[in-house]
């Protein structure tokens, strides 16, 4: 499918920005909901960059998932005239605050103890009183309804 160049390095820049990109499958939308250029387009445009190894696709519920591969990297960057220093959004590491790693199997605590307001759900004292059916009742079966029933005459 012929895609003009200034669509096809939008759709480029675009998945090179972020590392990923998510399109419909829905071959007659007017425009894609992230990148000015039509649906179509995209999907051709990844479908070809993902026959010669550059992109991995996913598809599941009527969405094409797109991912960059390594070699996808070093394509776009020749292809974008992009310097080795600039990486996408997913290889980028994110910065975290020094909290301490939690232990474990350790759980916070939490303020009043989530485990004593259950365990007074649970166990309440009733006086003695069980709850469901008395000790008197005595559930009673006649037979089948339904299919199996005997036949009246």
């Amino acid at each position: 499918m012929f895609i003009p160049t200034a669509n096809r390095k939008l759709i480029c820049k675009a998945i090179f920005k972020d590392g990923v990109l998510v399109a419909k499958k829905d071959y007659n939308a007017p425009r894609h909901a992230e990148i000015p250029v039509r649906n179509l387009e995209v999907i051709k445009a990844m479908q070809s960059l993902t026959s010669r190894g550059f992109v991995k696709t996913q598809f599941s519920w009527q969405y094409y998932y797109y991912t960059l591969t390594d070699e996808g990297i070093e394509y776009l960057r020749e292809y974008l005239n992009i310097p080795q220093e600039v990486f996408p959004a997913t290889f980028k590491k994110v910065t975290r605050p020094n909290a301490p790693a939690p232990r474990f199997g350790a759980r916070p605590e939490r303020e009043g103890g989530a485990r004593r307001e259950r365990d007074d759900y649970r166990r309440r004292d009733d006086g003695g009183k069980k709850e469901g059916a008395s000790d008197d009742f005595r559930p009673e079966f006649r037979g089948t309804f339904g299919r199996a029933r005997p036949q009246q005459q």
